[in-house]
């Protein structure tokens, strides 16, 4: 392993100081840790966190600011932030509106952040719950039961970033996560694999002529090992597995701040269709060349316009990685004007900034 590290034990801690030295409109917490804006709490807006293992930066910690996630809460590489890291950041951020929690599909990202709603609610603190599970590429998983939350889940905290800084309630904001995240469909592929410092090696290995089609942000397998026969065949396949496993169905928990408990409620993603506007994200998972991902951003372009999806909006780059893994993944979120004029909100932050059609 070659790694611009000095020991595995002290990487997060050196990443997240540089980080914060890098970017001082952010504050770096220890004891526990996670990170917020330097003026937080702010009075009278819903704070918005979210948080998970690192490895996958910008996300989250380099989307903290205006306009975008109060705080942020990084667990070790790959590694679920424990609960009362998730309780200091929601206190820290806290500004009297309540404190939503954007929290990507994962066993322990889930149970953690559940545990701290929990704690939270028995300290007065209003909270909410939005899960996401983009990802279409496989039901169950390594890490999780359900669809996993990927690349998509930056789109939702940019979306709801700038809902909460127009003045949203609580309520209303989760609602509105709920209802972008059924509208939101990511799907990945890996030519090579990450390596994560503790492993000191690959995490999968492939054929010259393979790629792991469907692969998660943590190298969990996808659908299955497939041919790579080069760009338009991969992004013609990566497109039609997002059309075709659209439509799901699931039980979703509910935080119920009046019987403080969790409610199980049925809810449907729904499949994209002729005539959507979408935003469309390209994803880099971490070493593919900015100019293989315009080169994948151009074969998505064909493939809507033949199937009849207008791409309303853009992103191309890092915004959801998986350390140096070989690999992307492509978002597509159906918007009205509604969405877009957030999407279209001014942005401060380290990962995504000077308004959303930079």
């Amino acid at each position: 392993m070659k790694k611009l590290i000095n020991q595995v034990e002290t990487v997060l801690n050196e990443q997240l100081q540089g980080f914060v030295a890098a970017h001082p409109e952010l504050r770096l917490h220890h004891d526990p840790v996670f990170i917020t804006r330097s003026d937080a709490p702010l009075a009278g807006k819903v704070a918005l966190i979210s948080g998970g293992g690192s490895g996958h930066e910008p996300m989250h910690s380099g989307f903290v600011g205006d306009g975008m996630l109060d705080g942020a809460v990084p667990g070790e590489i790959f590694t679920s932030p424990t609960p009362d890291q998730v309780v200091a950041c929601a206190q820290a951020v806290d500004g009297g509106k309540g404190v939503l929690m954007l929290v990507k599909n994962y066993t322990g990202d889930v149970l953690n952040f559940e545990t701290a709603a929990e704690l939270l609610h028995d300290m007065g603190t209003e909270v909410a719950f939005v899960l996401t599970d983009d990802d279409v590429a496989v039901k169950d998983s390594l890490y999780t039961a359900g669809r996993r939350g990927v690349a998509g889940t930056v789109l939702l905290e940019k979306l709801l970033g700038a809902a909460a800084r127009r003045g949203d309630d609580l309520a209303s904001l989760a609602a509105l996560g709920r209802r972008l995240n059924d509208q939101c469909h990511s799907i990945g592929i890996a030519l090579g694999a990450c390596t994560v410092p503790a492993a000191g090696k690959p995490s999968f290995t492939l054929a010259d002529n393979e790629m792991e089609f469907g692969v998660g942000i943590h190298g969990e397998p996808g659908i299955e090992r497939r041919p790579f026969k080069g760009l338009d065949d991969t992004v013609a396949q990566m497109f039609a597995t997002l059309i075709e496993n659209g439509a799901y169905q699931r039980t979703l928990r509910l935080w119920n701040a009046a019987s403080a408990s969790w409610d199980e409620v049925q809810q449907a993603k729904q499949p994209l269709a002729k005539g959507d506007r979408v935003i469309a994200l390209v994803n880099n998972l971490g070493s593919v060349p900015l100019s293989e991902c315009y080169g994948v951003y151009h074969a998505l372009t064909r493939c809507c316009a033949e199937f009849g999806i207008s791409i309303a909006r853009s992103l191309v780059g890092n915004f959801c990685t998986s350390l140096d893994m070989q690999g992307l993944s492509i978002t597509l979120l159906k918007a009205d004007d509604a969405t877009l004029e957030l999407f279209d909100a001014p942005v401060r932050t380290p990962g995504w900034t000077n308004g959303g059609r930079a």
